[in-house]
């Protein structure tokens, strides 16, 4: 990842810490409290505003709703963001039916899968055979795409998504996938997540023979 997609990536982040400063009363901050929001130093927060262009005030910190405003045209957060989603399963599902989705412009448009029985092409969020996919792409405007299927069919899932055109992937299935070049992918794996820190948090067990 290039030094400003780095940047980028803690965008969300600053947005976030910000947003609960505004909640809490303030109208500005200084970068000291940021980098302890997020977990970064000062000097990085001002680095990363530096790449876009923002620029604070030594004395008087960074205006928090003009700095929010910045970033939500950064983050185009004016403007709808279609995802479609492939595997309706226990996490599909939730996925789909989670509200913050809404409030920040993400909408899931449409949902597939292999199997028939979760097949409804009446809902709010309608599911579609997987075969479906490639057509209702040509015809919809989406560029992002999630995928919560097993890890055994994630890569085929991953490889039809980026045919049919999609360029962004957030991955629920616990296998790294290779995508082009060109192609973003994030993945996110629960079981992987929660090893690590059973790892740290249980008692080590000793594997010595006796």
């Amino acid at each position: 990842m290039t030094q400003t997609g780095k940047s980028a990536s803690r965008l969300p982040c600053y947005r976030r810490a910000l947003m609960r400063f505004k909640e809490l009363g303030f109208d500005r901050v200084y970068s000291e409290s940021l980098a302890e929001s997020v977990g970064v130093t000062s000097s990085q927060v001002r680095k990363d505003f530096s790449v876009f262009g923002i620029s604070g005030n030594k004395k008087g910190g960074y205006q928090i709703e003009t700095l929010l405003d910045q970033l939500r045209i950064i983050l185009k957060k004016d403007q709808i963001h279609p995802v479609i989603l492939v595997g309706v399963g226990n996490i599909g599902t939730a996925l789909m039916n989670y509200r913050a989705f809404e409030r920040e412009n993400i909408e899931i448009v449409a949902g597939f899968d292999i199997d028939p029985s979760k097949i409804n092409k009446k809902m709010k969020i309608p599911v579609l055979p997987i075969n479906a996919m490639d057509d209702y792409l040509k015809h919809h405007q989406v560029r992002i795409g999630i995928i919560t299927v097993p890890a055994l069919t994630a890569q085929q899932v991953c490889n039809r998504m980026v045919s049919a055109g999609i360029k962004g992937i957030l991955n629920f299935a616990p296998i790294r996938l290779k995508v082009p070049d060109d192609t973003m992918i994030e993945n996110v794996s629960v079981l992987l997540k929660l090893e690590n820190i059973i790892y740290f948090v249980e008692p080590v067990v000793n594997t010595e023979p006796i």
